[in-house]
């Protein structure tokens, strides 16, 4: 009998779990979508204050589907501004229910946290001085920036340990800070998100003098972050993220905040494909 209780227990407790989200929607009304401030174009704060960006957009697609799933109710939307550093503790703790930003999915993070279906595909590399060094090996004995608690950091320190490089990798808290202090000439190099990077670089006064290397050092696939074992909230936001891929309206998705002039990947497009999950 004591097991039976105790089996019984763990089941209500399982379902509880992989309905969190969704019940604490439709309790309380809301939904609070985690975002940063500095990953443009995935994750920013605009000038009004409100948070913008792709994966923003995509969160917002995933909250009409909540909505649509808790039978029509109106859901108020709740932006909580999240750090590259406390941005899963804040999905762990409760504080976001799902991470709009650039999010690389690891197996390592799988542990702590589940992920959607694949929202970009994308790689790190180096932005240089236009007069400085060319080649990745010219990096020896110099500094190189990177944003402090992201994938790409130790994907860094493995690129250069792999190639016998010595430099020194210095650990910067956003990409604003590391762009500038690489046009500052502090460091020979900043390494970042291809894709984040060259929006960064577009949108920068120091364009003229910075340039992207053509070398791509890592593969990183992004998703949304969302609590763990919480199974019907992420089939919720995995058929929304479906629902645009289908459609084609993560084209525009994606055209309205990289620019009409820019074009996705092949390999993006493939993913897209991929997402296309019938009902």
């Amino acid at each position: 009998m004591r097991f039976a209780l105790l089996a019984v227990g763990l089941l209500a407790w399982s379902a509880a779990a992989d309905a969190a989200v969704l019940d604490r929607a439709r309790d309380t009304g809301e939904l609070r979508l985690g975002f940063r401030a500095d990953a443009q174009p995935f994750s920013l704060k605009k000038a009004d204050g409100e948070a913008g960006g792709y994966s923003v957009d995509l969160c917002r697609a995933v909250a009409r589907e909540v909505a649509a799933e808790l039978g029509g109710k109106e859901l108020k939307i709740v932006e909580v501004e999240v750090s590259g550093t406390d941005r899963f503790a804040a999905v762990e703790d409760g504080r976001i229910d799902l991470l709009c930003e650039a999010t690389t999915v690891t197996l390592a993070r799988r542990v702590q946290l589940d992920f959607t279906l694949p929202t970009f595909a994308t790689g790190a590399t180096l932005l240089y001085p236009v007069d400085g060094p060319t080649k990745f090996d010219q990096l020896a004995g110099k500094k190189v920036g990177v944003l402090a608690g992201s994938t790409t950091e130790p994907a860094l320190r493995e690129a250069l340990e792999r190639a016998g490089i010595a430099a020194e990798v210095v650990s910067v808290p956003d990409h604003t800070d590391g762009i500038q202090r690489l046009a500052a000439g502090e460091f020979a190099a900043y390494f970042g998100d291809a894709a984040i990077l060259l929006y960064q670089l577009l949108k920068s006064p120091f364009q003229d003098r910075l340039r992207v290397s053509d070398k791509i050092l890592s593969f990183e696939p992004y998703a949304l972050a969302l609590p763990k074992g919480d199974d019907a909230f992420r089939l919720v936001a995995d058929r929304a993220l479906a629902q645009l891929s289908r459609t084609g309206q993560i084209a525009e998705v994606f055209e309205s905040n990289f620019g009409s002039g820019a074009k996705p990947s092949d390999l993006v497009k493939a993913m897209w494909l991929l997402n296309s999950i019938p009902e």
